[in-house]
């Protein structure tokens, strides 16, 4: 069965994957289980990998793709769109000359690090993007769990059911007892460091956060007609009161186990728009400061909303993830060239299997 949505010939939009972490390696099952949709190709980062089948490297059986390091070979293929789901980064000019080639070779790309705003980044970052989607007649989206939804997608979905808003706050706790990459936990959120390892790193660590969710609290303002004078960013941590496990690796007594970060959106000298992220190494052996894993959504309006959700309401961010770019392609790949946010592109919905 070939959707409605699927190219006008009939095929099957062709999909490259870039990189094959958690995210990636999920996105690779999703396309192979899915019948409107075929491999194209996978790039990888760590030689080990490369030439490997992307069918084994997925935990699946052998499919004849067998992955590259070399963007050359990913920029001749034939393919529809880039699933672009790299280690997140803390400048985010230094991938854009990556991203800027796959769009000017004619592939539509979805990212699921960073993008859910793009003009957030400037307007000389924005530019070099809507030139390479131009080249190519491509559309360029940034997707995914948060952000890419429950930072900003989930918010404005909201608000439409309130008027004369005044603030808009959302929250995620999330718990990565189950995450298996030492890299996100360690590196990229500190967990595991000193108490002065920590603080030597929250500098760039900073800047990279900033980044990253500013992007949603713009996409948040714009969709509500504001322009934000300013981010505000506040940083808190917790160190671990005893040895905790995770599946990437220990957690020592004294080293850092928790963080809130605050990212505070302001317009005419207040805040407008609050995101609050909060990361715990093992949230069933520490304290419930900072609350549970979960969902919190708030509108001061007329009326006030709120929602709220234990961590059940998504019991697998890194499936929801690759699952929200794989149902944001068809409507990518139909989408005008150009920067195209969750503003711009129809309600995406899932795919029923019947």
């Amino acid at each position: 069965m070939i959707r409605a949505d699927a190219p006008a010939t009939g095929r099957r939009h062709r999909v490259v994957q870039w990189a094959t972490g958690a995210i990636g390696r999920s996105v690779i099952r999703g396309v192979l289980d899915r019948d409107d949709m075929e491999l194209a190709g996978v790039w990888v980062h760590t030689p080990a990998k490369e030439g490997a089948d992307a069918g084994a490297l997925a935990g699946r059986a052998p499919i004849g793709v067998h992955a590259t390091r070399d963007i050359g070979e990913i920029l001749a293929l034939d393919a529809d769109c880039v699933i672009y789901a790299p280690s997140p980064v803390h400048d985010r000019f230094a991938e854009l000359g990556t991203i800027c080639a796959l769009l000017a070779s004619g592939k539509n790309l979805i990212s699921l690090s960073g993008l859910v705003y793009p003009r957030a980044q400037g307007p000389q970052f924005a530019g070099e993007l809507e030139q390479a989607c131009k080249r190519g007649g491509t559309s360029v989206h940034g997707t995914g769990v948060s952000g890419g939804f429950m930072a900003d997608v989930m918010p404005l979905v909201l608000t439409r059911l309130s008027r004369r808003i005044t603030h808009v706050y959302a929250r995620e706790c999330s718990d990565f007892a189950r995450h298996p990459s030492w890299r996100m936990v360690h590196e990229m959120l500190g967990f595991g460091k000193t108490e002065e390892a920590y603080q030597r790193a929250l500098r760039p660590n900073r800047a990279a956060m900033r980044a990253m969710f500013a992007e949603s609290l713009h996409l948040v303002a714009a969709g509500l007609g504001v322009d934000l004078d300013e981010i505000d960013v506040d940083v808190d941590y917790r160190l671990a009161g005893a040895d905790l496990t995770t599946a990437a690796g220990p957690i020592p007594r004294g080293t850092v186990a928790a963080a809130r970060w605050t990212f505070s959106g302001l317009a005419a000298g207040r805040p407008v728009i609050t995101v609050e992220i909060v990361h715990k190494a093992n949230a069933a052996r520490m304290s419930d400061e900072w609350g549970r894993p979960g969902y919190s959504l708030r509108v001061d309006g007329r009326p006030p909303l709120t929602m709220t959700a234990g961590e059940e309401l998504i019991c697998d961010a890194i499936s929801a993830a690759a699952a929200h770019a794989l149902n944001s392609v068809p409507a990518v790949c139909a989408a005008d060239p150009g920067i195209r946010t969750y503003l711009d592109l129809p309600v995406i919905s899932g795919r029923m299997q019947v």
